[in-house]
């Protein structure tokens, strides 16, 4: 019964992401909402549900290793093989200032990370996420919250066609799909934790791999349908504003319910992140003559080669 939903669970997932990114950006063009600001909020939460859901269950099981894994994992996903494909689809376009700031705060929240969690470095006896960790983290999502509402709002972009809904059927959508993105990736990383555990591996390699994929698969389906609707701004703003919700909202939560130990190995995950988040703005950057950025068809393969090699790395590492 378990494969069946295993496999159910990819269904639902995909058709949940497509109502959801249906209803919320109805919504927001009815309030008057950028696609950027649609992408950075409520499709950005709504695909880090799985990522929620998943941490809250291994924080109060005390299954800490599953949980820093799960957050690390899909943010290494998020910003190479999600953004890598949907700029493979569609080049990811959008203006100089709108780009950097973004991925900046995706950044940020990787490098904030990295001081928190290496307490050792600072004179500590170990290195702990712990409550005040999580509290500080919140404080940068209401700090995130505020610049996205209050500043980005006001910017201007790309205009790209948005079918707009009955404000009751577009909240629909949004219920269905994101009870669809529940059980789906529920279904799917129960699959996945059974299968993993057959093999004997670790609760953090799990995380980073099976459940990192797993729940990760909203935020990919999302950024694949905006992509191949060219809605550029959705796509990217999808993948990087589900990076800054799964550290500051996701890792925030689960800290403050449990101490989540970090262990130092995972420095290479949060390496790989930081570089990675520079890699997308220095192909954003790119073109200095104030014309649009852009992440190219070429520059989005070079990001899927790097996270198949940080995958297969993570695999060969278990394994021998």
């Amino acid at each position: 019964m378990i494969y069946f939903l295993f496999f159910l669970g990819f269904v639902i997932l995909i058709l949940g992401a497509k109502f959801l990114v249906d209803g919320a950006a109805s919504i927001g063009k009815k309030i008057g909402l950028s696609q950027l600001v649609i992408g950075l909020t409520i499709v950005a939460l709504g695909t880090s549900l799985p990522e929620f859901i998943i941490n809250l269950f291994a924080s109060l099981d005390g299954n800490t290793g599953l949980a820093i894994g799960n957050v690390l994992g899909s943010n290494i996903m998020n910003t190479l093989l999600i953004i890598g494909i949907a700029a493979s689809i569609y080049p990811i376009k959008m203006a100089t200032r709108k780009c950097r700031t973004d991925v900046l705060f995706s950044l940020m929240a990787a490098i904030i990370l990295l001081v928190l969690a290496n307490d050792t470095f600072f004179g500590k006896a170990e290195n702990l996420i712990d409550r005040t960790d999580g509290f500080i983290l919140l404080g940068f999502l209401l700090a995130f919250l505020y610049y996205t509402f209050f500043v980005e709002k006001k910017e201007e972009t790309e205009e790209v066609g948005i079918k707009e809904y009955h404000i009751l059927l577009s909240l629909l959508f949004i219920i269905g799909g994101g009870l669809g993105l529940f059980f789906g990736g529920r279904w799917i990383v129960s699959g996945a934790i059974k299968i993993a555990g057959d093999f004997g591996v670790s609760d953090t390699f799990v995380g980073l791999t099976i459940i990192a994929v797993a729940t990760s698969l909203p935020e990919l389906v999302t950024s694949v349908i905006a992509a191949l609707k060219k809605n550029t701004a959705l796509a990217i703003g999808n993948a990087v504003g589900s990076n800054v919700f799964n550290v500051f909202l996701v890792l925030g939560s689960s800290s403050i319910i449990i101490n989540i130990p970090f262990d130092t190995s995972l420095n290479l995950e949060l390496g790989i992140l930081i570089a990675s988040g520079l890699l997308v703005i220095l192909f954003i950057r790119k073109d200095f003559g104030g014309q649009k950025m852009a992440v190219s068809r070429i520059e989005g393969g070079l990001l899927i080669l790097a996270y198949l090699c940080y995958f297969f790395y993570l695999i060969f590492n278990q394994l021998f």
